[in-house]
């Protein structure tokens, strides 16, 4: 393989006859200017700190010098801003502004104990790839690989910020259910050649209210998209109705979720439901002369027609019990398009199109969010050997989304930016070039002064700072 050399000088197209010269030679500049505001969140929410409980450290503590929070901070904070990989912490781990951030008493790295790691206040990608890579039973005579994390102490955590979102328990939420594949290009424990997706994968279960995510589940795609995802919804429900005991759930998802335990499950419990159903010749023979007057109502029209039709129905033999299912008898440009959806709700509770039309389709909005995890905070980057690790991965790029979620909530609210996504959001109002300086007694961030979106940002701090006094700007 050829070696590159990296120039000193980078010549770019002149300006009449100024040369226009680049060197990386501006010194502590930093292009996420912006991540003070991802400080301020951690500030008023403290998920971080919360996270970091979840951690036993078994490591003495004579040794070390990044606290099992710091390195928490690191790791997340980098992804929130668009460092997916571990080897981009051997350049940033000498920032100090992410140093600051993670809490530093001396964020230029000059304290640090031995004279090569001086300048470089952080960890480097070993010290945080043995943070991942850590099994679940090391203990202190473990030789590198001491900090465990409790994963259930760590699903209890996405609940508990969830339920502190909300000042007063909500009337009513809706729980969604959704798998996804993450591909894998590796020999990764538990790959498995997934027929739907055409690849090897894991299939991952998102548990999401709203924008609020209550459960990441790294699983193997050998098994359906329903696997596992009843043991999820107990435990979050007991727990949600454990501070809420008076709050509806309606839980929904797709037909692959439509099984009777969970369906039985929810009847039992007084939780409901409505999922979709994949269609048969029993379901499509009471809909056809609905779906012939679509289509006459098609022709006669040339626009598309959909018709409702409540039935009463149950499988031969894998349901147990009958229940309410709503057709939709539709015909598009394409053909007919019938569709099928079955809940615990009643007709009186909810009409047949309404249900349909808003309550179902309404799902659709969880893709986003997790569009929003695996296109900007790599929830997909499960590339170590092992399913456990690739599990904490997923975590912290679940945590890393609790994070922006509770900027966009806290902080956007009344400004343009208050429904961006986690991608708009860090292009606009964490990626900003700053010049920083460190004084005894202060950090200076100067932010640039081009930066067209300052009122916004203004606005953000003002909004997570509330009644603290201003100037105030760094937290430890």
């Amino acid at each position: 393989m050829n070696t590159h050399c990296i120039p000193d000088d980078f010549y770019f197209e002149p300006l009449s006859d100024r040369q226009v010269v680049a060197r990386f030679d501006g010194g502590t500049i930093t292009s996420d200017g912006g991540a003070l505001l991802l400080a301020e969140v951690e500030r008023r929410t403290a998920i971080l700190q919360r996270l970091s409980q979840c951690f036993t450290d078994h490591r003495d503590p004579d040794l070390i010098e990044h606290t099992t929070l710091q390195l928490l901070r690191q790791r997340i904070y980098a992804l929130a801003l668009g460092y997916e990989d571990l080897n981009d912490h051997d350049i940033l781990r000498s920032d100090p502004l992410l140093a600051t951030l993670v809490g530093k008493t001396d964020p230029t790295g000059q304290d640090r104990l031995r004279p090569r790691d001086q300048g470089k206040p952080l960890a480097g990608k070993s010290t945080l790839n043995r943070l991942e890579l850590t099994p679940s039973d090391a203990t202190a005579a473990a030789r590198y690989k001491k900090i465990v994390a409790d994963a259930d102490a760590i699903d209890r955590l996405f609940v508990e910020v969830f339920l502190q979102a909300h000042a007063t328990p909500p009337s009513q939420i809706v729980l969604d259910l959704d798998a996804t594949d993450d591909p894998l290009h590796g020999h990764q424990e538990g790959r498995f050649f997934h027929g739907y997706y055409g690849e090897y994968c894991y299939l991952p279960l998102y548990i999401f209210c709203g924008e609020h995510l209550l459960c990441a589940r790294l699983r193997t795609a050998d098994r359906g998209v329903a696997y596992g995802a009843l043991d999820e919804l107990i435990r979050i429900i007991t727990q949600i109705r454990a501070a809420w005991p008076q709050v509806r759930i309606l839980v929904r998802g797709d037909s692959g979720f439509c099984r009777d335990d969970i369906m039985a499950w929810c009847e039992a419990h007084e939780v409901d439901y409505l999922f979709g159903l994949a269609k048969n010749s029993r379901l499509l023979e009471p809909i056809e002369q609905p779906l012939a007057d679509a289509h006459a109502r098609y022709l006669g029209t040339g626009v598309a027609a959909r018709l409702f039709v409540e039935l009463r129905y149950r499988t031969l033999d894998s349901w147990s019990c009958e229940r309410r299912v709503v057709a939709k008898a539709e015909w598009l440009a394409k053909g007919a398009n019938p569709r099928f959806v079955v809940t615990s709700l009643s007709e009186h509770a909810r009409e047949a199109q309404a249900l349909y039309e808003e309550d179902y389709c309404g799902r659709g909005d969880m893709e986003n969010r997790i569009k929003e995890q695996q296109l900007w905070l790599f929830a997909d980057r499960t590339s170590t050997a092992l399913l456990p690790s690739n599990q904490l991965r997923l975590y912290f790029s679940s945590v890393a989304y609790l994070l922006l979620s509770a900027l966009r909530r806290l902080g956007l609210s009344g400004t343009a930016l208050a429904s961006a996504q986690c991608g708009t959001m860090r292009l606009r109002l964490l990626k900003i070039g700053a010049l920083v300086r460190v004084t005894v007694r202060r950090v200076w961030v100067s932010l640039a002064s081009s930066y067209p979106w300052r009122e916004v940002f203004a606005s953000v701090y003002a909004n997570l700072r509330g009644d603290s006094q201003p100037g105030v700007t760094m937290v430890t």
